[in-house]
């Protein structure tokens, strides 16, 4: 099965991972999908203020 997920490396201080770090154990989740509940988060906030953003 192939997914449609796309990769991409993040570069960030190293305080600031361990803190992701810290709040996703603390949701039960990965880091990675901390970082994807906090994107979408930001998304929904994002449009919710300007609009919705139209995906290509």
């Amino acid at each position: 099965m192939k997914d449609n997920l796309s990769r991409y490396t993040l570069r960030v201080e190293q305080e600031l991972l361990d803190k992701l770090g810290y709040i996703a154990e603390y949701e039960g989740r990965t880091k990675n999908k901390e970082l994807e509940q906090m994107i979408k988060k930001r998304i929904r906030d994002f449009e919710e203020e300007h609009g919705t953003i139209e995906a290509e």
